[in-house]
């Protein structure tokens, strides 16, 4: 079966106070590979690759702009030998770009069968069809649920009763109800699932535009060497969309591909995107072991964060050793009480004892923060500025905070949705476009005890209270800041941020000057709220 795979563009919000940036989709490159296996003929198209220094401000809102090439470009780029077509995506406040981009397809092909995927659609798959005519939805872990949808597509079908983890109309077609099969069970032997398929992809052009998630450091191609998180926290999608399980990879096979990498791309920066990877402290000493053992010279990182629980002197000093330079730790709030609510299982004083031991073995390290949670106090915002003092004067480089934002298919979503202080139309979904804003707005706040421009204040508190404490403890820091910035070098998070301030100001004069659209030399500013 010829099947075409689609990579959505994405939305970019240049006033965002942040460094996260669109990156090669490493979900899409393994059902890629997968369906590759299988013994399918898979086409990509790119919307991000294929026009990467394309931004355009968006009519949805003022504020926005998209990255990439636009719906109608998209479809005719389907060929017409295609048998069916895949979508993926991963953010719902990308939802009303990529619902344009459906409904352009099916359109233009209302021959092929429309199969998605990814987090979006597996929180929300029944809205979904219900808003755009999509054939059937994959949720969770998809490759296995992939290969037999097509598989099933190419022998004519069109309901998949038999097939887990799916939704698909009744009757096999769209005007029929929005059928979901039971939940498929996770793959625990991971290491028998094809690699990614990055040769369909144009790294070239993501390195080149900066298009990379966590530090630049080279040529980059994420990894995943775990799947899942043993973890129930109320704000993430992880037990909805992966369940509670968490299952790694051998890690001498992680280096295999690592090292295949190396050769086959020169790759160089290998940020990883599990969830909770530093889960096992035999895992990642055996990870660390095998990467001296092949003295592998690279980079590899953990952008989206990691437990702190196992981080001590012997892993630290191994990370340092192999080129896991810099991780991020994720205590969310300074304030126990918002701990316990949010079910965020961390102890202040295992997190300060990971942070010295990173610390004196010279890692980068980021804490990422979130105020405005529902029950938020003064007191609990409070708290959370005496954490960030602490680790500022404990040595860590950098700290993030965004305001918080219900994601669907989490626990604080479904209890804001009974409460009616959220919905499901366009406007909720940008939500978290605006986290990490120069200041909240009341419309994106749903802390019940302080308002948007308390939220604001607090932010700003917290951040001059890091960064004070940090400057008056470590001063050497901030030349070594400027002189990073100047060279365009990324060794940490305020580094990159201060490097894509200056593109996404470039993005906000040329729409001044209405040249939007037209090319622009690395332009890649972040994909706000990653």
């Amino acid at each position: 079966m010829r099947i075409t795979l689609i990579h959505p563009p994405v939305f970019l919000n240049v006033h965002a106070m942040t460094a996260l940036r669109p990156a090669l989709p490493l979900g899409l490159a393994y059902v890629a590979g997968s369906l590759r296996a299988a013994g399918h003929e898979v086409s990509l198209i790119d919307a991000v690759a294929e026009a990467p220094d394309r931004v355009t401000r968006d009519d949805l809102d003022p504020r926005i702009f998209r990255l990439g090439l636009s719906p109608e470009e998209i479809s005719a780029r389907v060929g017409k030998d295609c048998d069916a077509i895949g979508l993926t995506n991963m953010w719902s406040f990308s939802w009303p770009l990529v619902r344009r981009i459906v409904k352009r397809l099916k359109a233009d092909h209302p021959e092929l069968p429309l199969v998605c995927g990814g987090e979006h659609f597996s929180g929300l798959p029944e809205f979904s069809m219900s808003q755009a005519p999509i054939d059937v939805i994959v949720r969770g872990e998809g490759e296995e649920a992939a290969v037999e949808v097509f598989a099933a597509l190419e022998k004519g079908r069109r309901t998949f009763e038999d097939i887990q983890g799916v939704v698909y109309h009744e009757g096999g077609t769209l005007e029929g109800r929005p059928v979901r099969t039971p939940d498929r069970t996770r793959r625990r032997e991971l290491d028998e699932i094809p690699w990614p398929a990055w040769d369909l992809f144009d790294v070239k052009a993501y390195d080149e535009h900066d298009l990379v998630a966590g530090l630049h450091a080279g040529n980059t191609i994420p990894i995943l060497a775990t799947r899942g998180c043993p973890y129930q926290c109320t704000y993430c999608s992880n037990p909805g969309m992966w369940t509670t399980r968490w299952y790694a990879r051998n890690p001498a096979k992680v280096v295999d591909e690592i090292e295949y990498y190396v050769r086959r791309y020169q790759a160089r920066n290998f940020p990883f995107q599990d969830l909770t990877a530093i889960l096992k402290k035999d895992w990642i000493v055996a990870f660390c072991e095998e990467l001296l053992r092949r003295n592998l010279r690279i980079t590899w990182q953990f952008p989206s964060g990691t437990r702190c629980e196992v981080i001590d002197d012997e892993v630290a000093r191994l990370l340092r050793l192999t080129g896991g330079r810099s991780l991020a730790f994720a205590p969310e709030s300074g304030s126990e009480r918002t701990r316990k609510l949010i079910r965020k299982q961390m102890k202040e004083e295992s997190l300060m004892d990971a942070v010295r031991a990173s610390v004196r073995h010279d890692l980068n390290i980021t804490s990422f923060t979130v105020i405005g949670f529902p029950h938020d106090t003064k007191e609990d915002l409070r708290e959370t500025t005496r954490l960030a003092r602490r680790l500022a004067a404990a040595g860590i480089d950098d700290i993030a905070i965004g305001f918080f934002f219900p994601i669907p298919n989490t626990r604080l979503f479904d209890e804001l949705l009974e409460r009616g202080r959220v919905d499901l139309s366009d406007r909720f979904l940008l939500t978290p476009i605006f986290a990490n804003d120069e200041r909240c707005e009341e419309e994106n706040n749903y802390c019940d005890h302080l308002t948007a421009k308390q939220l604001t204040s607090w932010k700003y508190r917290i951040l001059l209270n890091f960064y004070l404490v940090s400057v008056l403890t470590h001063p050497w820091r901030v030349f070594s800041l400027l002189w990073n910035v100047l060279r365009g070098r990324e060794t940490r998070k305020m580094e990159t941020f201060l490097i894509e301030l200056k593109r996404k100001g470039w993005i906000w004069i040329r729409s001044k000057l209405g040249l939007e659209g037209v090319p622009a030399r690395n332009s890649g500013a972040e994909a706000s709220a990653t």
